[in-house]
C-alpha cells in the first residue's frame, strides 16, 4: 500500500490554473515548486499542475467525491463558475454528480455515490 497519491496534470497557465484551484475551488496548497503546484485533495489525496507548452485534457476527468454536491455547486456558481451540467442523479452509475471545466479545459465532476 502507498502512503499517498498524487495526480500531475499540464497547464499552458499556471497562475490562472492556481487561482481556480486556491481561491475559488479552495484547494489547500502545500508544495510550490516554481513550474508545479500541489494541492491537497483529501487526506492523503492530491492534484498537481505543471506549467508545459504541451496540454491535452480531452478524456481526463477530475472527480471529486463529496457528500454536499449541492453544496459545491452553489458555492462555485457564486463564484461565477459555469457549469456544463447541474446536479443530478446518474441511474447507471448509482451517482449524484455534476460537471464543469476547469481553466485548462479538464472535466471536473464533483460527485457522491447514492449506494
Amino acid at each position: 500500500m502507498f502512503e499517498q497519491q498524487i495526480t500531475f496534470l499540464t497547464t499552458h497557465d499556471l497562475p490562472t490554473t492556481a487561482h481556480f484551484y486556491e481561491q475559488v475551488v479552495g484547494l489547500p496548497l502545500v508544495r510550490d515548486q516554481g513550474d508545479c503546484r500541489i494541492y491537497r485533495v483529501s487526506t492523503q489525496g492530491y492534484l498537481g499542475f505543471c506549467q508545459r507548452a504541451e496540454v491535452d485534457p480531452t478524456g481526463i476527468i477530475i472527480c471529486l467525491v463529496t457528500a454536499d454536491v449541492d453544496g459545491w455547486y452553489q458555492r462555485l456558481v457564486e463564484q461565477g463558475v459555469q457549469f456544463e451540467k447541474a446536479p443530478a442523479i446518474n441511474p447507471k452509475y448509482d451517482i449524484y454528480h455534476c460537471f464543469l471545466r476547469d481553466p485548462n479545459g479538464y472535466l471536473v465532476e464533483i460527485q457522491r455515490f447514492l449506494e
